[in-house]
């Protein structure tokens, strides 16, 4: 029997977590996407089959298959062309992103905003912590998957703890959306059930993502959570979170973690740019052409890439507990 919008809103509440199966019909809601990253790793082949990098450009294969096929031969990954977001540090005027309208659609999705209302409300701003995550089989890496915190496994962390203290009153509801299946072997998701009712942990902003040292964790009650493409994880900044490894031969898991929250409240990386994603009270200030989501984006880019590198962190790499 599918749960209800009140047995999922009693569970976040609860647990402080909640699966949604089956929210997105990979088929049909993915389609758009994929044609939008078939597009970018084209070009990417081109440029290594120019530089001599790569033998062939792998034409024939599907997306997840060219994408494990170029890694393997490169020893490289390619998360950031594909990223809907800047990274934290190195910013220039060309650094790669993906706002491509699909993608924007896919934020803006009906049915994905539907039930974001349920647990937030009416009035809901997207945040602009959001990825896209290819994770290719840990054994095609190499030196890269120390370096990649798209790419690689994710620490525990709670999402309050990669963001600015202006975020600690705010309520971020994270969307973990399975574009593909992701289950223990190729590295899902795993989270601490009713960890959402703790404080704050120390965090420390070590490479390639920032995460709680593991001396100061319980995980006995540590939950793994695998996940048909097209379910959605929802949950709280205070979640403690991380992912597993990708042990498998031959499979990319692809997610991307979207997160949205009640208008009026700080994003915690206002470097970046939010926008009103739904309202009841004002849908005349909704934001509806991608193009402008991606200008934003683009204006960010270029005003980050001309100044001082703004601190993204709350934390300091030689704090005790970090040692």
């Amino acid at each position: 029997m599918t749960p209800t919008l009140a047995d999922s809103r009693a569970h976040l509440a609860e647990e402080g977590y909640v699966v949604v199966e089956g929210l997105f019909d990979p088929a049909s809601d993915f389609a758009a996407v994929y044609d939008e990253w078939d597009a970018i790793l084209d070009g990417i082949a081109r440029e290594l089959l120019a530089e001599g990098a790569l033998s062939c450009a792998h034409e024939e294969l599907p997306f997840a298959e060219r994408l494990l096929a170029l890694c393997g031969e490169t020893g490289r990954v390619f998360h950031q062309p594909f990223d809907i977001s800047l990274p934290q540090k190195d910013i220039n005027p060309d650094t790669p992103l993906h706002v491509g309208p699909a993608v924007f659609d896919l934020l803006t999705h009906e049915r994905l905003l539907d039930a974001v209302e349920g647990f937030l409300g009416p009035e809901l701003v997207s945040n602009p912590v959001q990825h896209v995550r290819m994770k290719p089989p840990g054994r095609l890496l190499g030196a890269e998957r120390a370096r990649s915190y798209l790419a690689a496994r994710v620490p525990w962390h709670q999402d309050l703890g990669v963001l600015l203290p202006e975020a600690d009153s705010s309520t971020i509801l994270s969307c973990w959306v399975a574009v593909t299946d992701a289950d223990e072997e190729n590295g899902c998701m795993q989270v601490v059930p009713r960890s959402h009712r703790q404080d704050l942990y120390d965090h420390c902003p070590t490479e390639p993502q920032t995460g709680i040292p593991e001396h100061l964790l319980a995980l006995d009650e540590a939950v793994t959570l695998p996940m048909r493409a097209g379910s959605v994880l929802f949950f709280g900044q205070n979640l403690l979170h991380g992912s597993l490894d990708n042990l498998s031969d031959d499979r990319v898991r692809i997610s991307m973690d979207l997160r949205y929250q009640p208008a009026g409240q700080p994003s915690g990386r206002p470097h970046f740019p939010s926008f009103l994603a739904r309202s009841r009270a004002h849908p005349e200030r909704v934001l509806r052409d991608p193009a402008a989501w991606a200008a934003m984006w683009f204006e960010a880019r270029d005003a980050l890439s001309r100044g001082e590198s703004p601190v993204f962190t709350r934390w300091h790499a030689d704090a005790p507990f970090c040692a």
